[in-house]
């Protein structure tokens, strides 16, 4: 048996950052991971994603060259082997960079291997056993692949596999119209392929207010991207060299040639032994935690997007902040004290900030709400890029900001603005009064929170 002072099962965006602190401090640490370090950011979502996205961008800013008195003479060509080259690039850059990071650390250990629990402190991997006084989990999620009829009998694609395709698709069908499809969807569309999203609710996105998911599809469709909604039917079926995808009773068939799906993520929890160690799921597999980010067991913490209290890159790192300010700095910090922010990356992206209008309205609060469009702003008009709005939502007696979208230009920027003031606890009549830099995004923020009214 291997004596540490901490285990960490799995290394995507708290677990490893946490060791490396521990490492620092002189503890023996062992970190465990079945793949890469670096977690789904890494390797399967949000680099080498956005990558892709800023190669679709550049294609779209292409044919728009005219638009901006820039002539580009032939047609333009994506080269897919090229733009799947970039992604990996990144992905390795950035999976090397902590491989060398950890090879630095005296006191740190990494193992390659499926970890499980043997006991509450005890965890087997690669037929030898570990045990720690504190044992941290960091296992990610994966993509939720859903029992559609049909489905089992055609080759599909992943938000992980295709980013690996290096070859334009002549039609992707996006099953699910949340935030993974609509960005592949669009992506895909500025590529070239002919792009149909099938989403089995009534919205786009559909976590977001009804004005901000309409205006979601209404820029998808201005690309020429087919969206079905209310899909209550979806099956597969081979045809030929594509596939059939039906949309339900008198509903019509897509013929796709390729088919993504994207039906949201499920967290890596079921082959952990977690039973062994006593260790609490939820109905869905996510390990249940309290504010600290312990788990049902003293000494086991759960972090990142099996923990079921965030599915971000953000969120998951502040995991580790939070685990780290508490164990090692004599700190108080609570996963409550969160203020809820994201980022949607479609382009024009979409900022988010603390409730929706729709939670604000439940809340049974007092509430004061206030939009503008995109054309409104200068930095918008000179981009030629105006779709969307801006919309902030306050407490009409407290007078804090309680929410804010901005879907537009810059808006994943720009929201930042708002998120720092309400983490500061800033009042929106005192946020009112700044004087923001010309020309840009933000610039708006103060007219906008002038025209709150309640509601």
């Amino acid at each position: 048996m291997k004596n540490y002072d901490a285990i960490f099962i799995g290394a995507g965006q708290s677990g490893p950052f946490l060791a490396a602190r521990m490492a620092g401090k002189g503890m023996k640490v062992a970190l465990i991971e079945r793949k890469y370090l670096g977690g789904t950011c890494v390797n399967a979502g949000c680099m080498p994603t956005k990558t892709l996205v800023a190669s679709a961008r550049a294609a779209h800013v292409a044919r728009r060259g005219a638009d901006y008195g820039v002539k580009i003479t032939g047609g333009i060509d994506v080269d897919m082997k090229i733009v799947r080259k970039r992604a990996e690039t990144v992905i390795m850059d950035a999976r090397n960079g902590l491989i060398g990071w950890f090879d630095g650390m005296e006191t740190a250990d990494i193992v390659y291997g499926q970890a499980q629990f043997t006991g509450p402190k005890t965890v087997s991997v690669n037929g030898e056993t570990l045990t720690a006084p504190q044992v941290f989990l960091n296992v990610g999620a994966r993509p939720v692949i859903p029992d559609f009829p049909g489905l089992k009998d055609i080759d599909y694609l992943t938000s992980t596999s295709i980013i690996y395709l290096d070859t334009l698709p002549r039609h992707l069908a996006v099953i699910g119209g949340s935030y993974i499809g609509l960005e592949f969807a669009q992506m895909y569309r500025r590529f070239g392929a002919k792009v149909t999203i099938v989403e089995r609710g009534p919205k786009l996105a559909s976590r977001e207010d009804e004005d901000i998911s309409d205006a979601i599809e209404d820029i998808l469709r201005a690309e020429g991207i087919a969206v079905h909604t209310n899909a209550d039917g979806i099956a597969f079926a081979k045809r030929g060299d594509g596939v059939d995808v039906s949309t339900g009773a008198g509903r019509p068939v897509i013929g796709a040639s390729h088919v993504l799906i994207a039906t949201g993520r499920r967290p890596n929890t079921d082959d952990l032994g977690l039973d062994a160690a006593g260790v609490a799921t939820d109905k869905r597999g996510y390990i249940t935690v309290d504010d600290r980010l312990m788990t049902n067991v003293e000494g086991i913490f759960a972090l990142g997007d099996c923990n079921g209290r965030g599915a971000f890159t953000h969120t998951s790192y502040n995991d580790f902040e939070i685990a780290a300010a508490n164990l090692l700095d004599g700190g108080d910090r609570r996963v409550s004290s969160r203020i809820p922010a994201y980022a949607l990356y479609i382009d024009p992206p979409l900022g988010r900030a603390g409730i929706t209008e729709k939670e604000a309205r439940f809340s049974g609060k007092k509430i004061m709400i206030s939009t503008r469009p995109m054309s409104r702003v200068g930095r918008a008009n000179e981009r030629g890029e105006t779709q969307g709005f801006m919309k902030i939502i306050a407490d009409a007696e407290t007078k804090q900001i309680l929410g804010a979208a901005i879907l537009g230009i810059e808006g994943d920027e720009a929201i930042h603005g708002i998120i720092d003031a309400m983490n500061a606890g800033t009042t929106y009549p005192a946020l009112q009064w700044s004087v923001p830099i010309h020309p840009t995004i933000s610039e708006l923020i103060p007219t906008v929170l002038g025209d709150l009214k309640t509601v």
